[in-house]
Formats: C-alpha cells, structure tokens, sequence
C-alpha cells in the first residue's frame, strides 16, 4: 500500500510539478484482496454475457419414425422415402448424422450473478490501492519508467482537452505514451472462432484515466487512443481498474477525481458519503509481511531450533524373519532356535552315518552279484556252443539220409 502523505499534481501543458499538493486518500491504505477481487470480477464479468442456445427444431427436422422391433435394427427413427442413400438412415439422436446435440443449450440458463454489495466494495477499494504500488503496475506489464511517479496525478485543466492530438501530446509529456505504443505494438490476431464473431483482434489494455465529473469532450478526445480507458471517479469499475482480475493498472487521475476519493470510500476515521455507511476494510495484519515476522528476533528468541536427522519413522517388522524383535516378543526364542538347529546337526550326521553303512553293504551286494552274473553268462556261452555243435551234427546226418533215400 502506498504511505507517502502528499501527492504532487502535475501540469498537463509542460509536465512539470505545480504548487499544489493532495494528501493521499484513505482508500490507497486499503489491503490488497487478491481473493475478492478475483471472487468479484469473475462473477461481475458474467453479467455482460448474452444468452444463446441451439434451435428448439434442430435436428428434429425429417421425416423420420421408428422401425420399431423384428429388423435386427436400432429403434431410433428411420428417415423414410428412397432412391437416395439419406433413406433408412438414422436421425434425431445426438449420436446419429444431422441429429441434435445431446441436452441442448436453452437461453433460459442463468448467466448473470449476483454479488453482494460489500464484496464489490471492498473488490473496488482493494483495485484503486494497487494503482498505487509499483511493482504491482510493473507486473501487469505497463510502461511506467517515463512517469514523475504514483498515483499519477494532473491538474483538472487535462479535463478541457477536446482533440486526440492533444490528448497524446499532454501522455507524451507526462511520460504515459510508451505504455501507448506497448499497446499498439502488441495488437495481435485473436487464435480461434473468435476471429468470425466480430472480435479478430486482441490487444493489451494501456492507461485508464479517471475523471472527476463527466467530460464528454475529453473523453470524445481520448477514446481513439489504443487502449487508454476512460472512468467517472463516481463510477469506478472493478472490470476496468482489475482486467482481468490482475491488479495494478496503469491509472491517470485528475485533481479533482483523486480529492473525490475520500468521499466516496472515506477514510477509517469516517464511512463514505456516496457509497453510505461503507467502512475501508481494515488489514488483519499490521504487518502483512509473514517471512519477516518469522525471521524476526522476537520470534526466532523463542522458537525451539530446528532439530537436524532426526525423524523417525516406524516400520513394521516381522517377528517370523527378524529375530531381534522376535526375542523382543518371546525370549524364550532364541533357545528354541538353538535346539533346533542342534537337532538339525544331529539329525544330519545321523542321516550320513546310514548313508555310510547302506553304501558299503551296496558295494559288497553288488561286487557278488557281478561275480554272479559271470559265472552264469560263462556257464550259458558253453552250453549255446554245445547245442550248436549238436544241432550240426544232426544237420549232417539227416543231409545223408535224404540223400541216399533219394538214389
């Protein structure tokens, strides 16, 4: 929030300080409410919209009926007629060809909203203290690096001006004309489907000047100027002063605009005049500024030091793999584990002594029963060659027989 007490009123002619000097307004003390102001403009922003809907008829318009069932087709209405490829097709359905749209636009939706009064207030207020803070009015993009300083404030003679040569004569002297030119360096083609609807280009948004009572003439003179704004200092708009919903515009105020302010905001010694029984809305915090309060050394004497490595995080354990925390459940556990591994041991040499014996009374069984096997195969060789002898030799004689009985 601005905290400087006097503001300089600037002569429009030459752009040099004059005399006089304006004791800041109550309201630039106001905290800045990023969240109204956001809450606000999105639903004030809504108001402007104009209702739209889809035709009652659209896609209704065939003659189209139902097959009904025993066709092995869909029971959506049939386009009738022949002899084209449109006859049998299916229609009225969001999913069919030339079929409505499912759950229709009606223009009796509700577009507008409703904000409470306050709210928009507070919204207002919280605007008008952002025009005075720097950076805030850097961050929205604006060229400020020109100006004497902020709020920028002139003398009422800016209100006589009646032709935009001279309007742009008195932004280049005051050093507001290079947020001019930013504005009309960034004119751009607007992506999308809003090219065919009236608005095919887009532009950035350049200073805003409020005036103390309605000039027609310098308002008539300042319109043609790209992006600089025109505002009734009894009619501030939250959609100007916020676009966007982005706090700190760029905003040109005359003497007797920015003398108004405290009678229509008021101040926190007294409510506003012309908005009735407002009251500025007062900071929670002295100082909204938390990283220095925390650092502070009041704070940092009593605030217990940071403890470094040790956070401990519990893990489950399981008692039938970890031992440690299995003797921690059963003590006994360890002698059992103990036992058993004896009886394995146990167990295990006993199981190699067996094997020991059963491998030597296997070699003795087998050593016999080869020597077996070859005194039997030596006994079958001798008796196979004996009976081939025979069966030769009675080859042989039955030979002889036959012969003799055949001479």
């Amino acid at each position: 929030m601005a905290t400087r007490p006097l503001i300089a009123v600037i002569n429009p002619a030459d752009g040099t300080l004059t005399s006089k000097k304006i004791k800041l307004p109550g309201v630039f003390t106001a905290p800045i409410r990023l969240d109204i102001v956001n809450f606000v403009h999105t639903n004030l922003n809504k108001n402007r919209r104009q209702a739209h809907g889809v035709d009652p008829r659209q896609g209704h318009k065939h003659s189209a009926e139902s097959w009904g069932t025993g066709r092995a087709v869909a029971r959506l209405p049939r386009v009738s007629g022949s002899g084209t490829h449109r006859s049998g097709q299916a229609a009225f359905g969001n999913q069919c060809r030339k079929g409505r749209m499912f759950a229709p636009l009606h223009t009796w939706r509700r577009w507008h909203r409703t904000v409470n009064t306050k709210q928009k207030r507070h919204a207002v207020a919280a605007a008008v203290a952002a025009t005075g803070i720097v950076p805030l009015v850097q961050a929205r993009g604006h060229r400020i690096w020109g100006i004497p300083e902020l709020p920028l404030v002139v003398d009422d003679t800016f209100e006589k001006i009646t032709k935009t040569k001279q309007a742009v004569a008195v932004l280049k002297k005051l050093g507001a004309y290079d947020d001019v030119r930013r504005v009309i360096v960034g004119k751009k083609i607007r992506a999308g489907k809003g090219k065919l609807r009236n608005r095919r280009y887009q532009r950035k948004k350049g200073p805003l000047v409020v005036f103390g009572s309605d000039s027609p003439a310098a308002q008539k003179a300042l319109r043609n100027i790209p992006g600089v704004d025109t505002l009734n200092v009894n009619r501030l708009n939250l959609l100007q002063l916020a676009p966007g919903g982005q706090l700190g515009r760029f905003t040109l105020w005359t003497a007797s605009a920015f003398e108004a302010l405290n009678r229509v905001f008021g101040t926190y010694r007294y409510t506003g005049q012309q908005k009735l029984g407002y009251q500025l809305h007062r900071p929670v915090l002295t100082n909204p500024d938390i990283a220095r309060i925390i650092n502070s050394n009041e704070v940092q004497s009593v605030v217990v030091a940071a403890k470094a490595n040790e956070r401990f995080v519990a893990r489950k354990k399981n008692a039938l793999t970890n031992h440690k925390f299995q003797e921690h459940l059963n003590p006994y556990a360890a002698i059992q584990r103990k036992r058993a591994q004896d009886a394995q041991e146990a167990g295990k040499k006993r199981r190699e002594e067996q094997l020991s014996k059963n491998r030597k009374k296997l070699t003795k069984d087998a050593k016999k029963s080869i020597s077996n096997r070859k005194k039997l195969s030596r006994k079958w060789i001798v008796e196979l060659r004996a009976a081939e002898q025979e069966a030769n030799k009675r080859g042989i004689a039955e030979e002889l027989d036959f012969k003799q009985t055949t001479q």
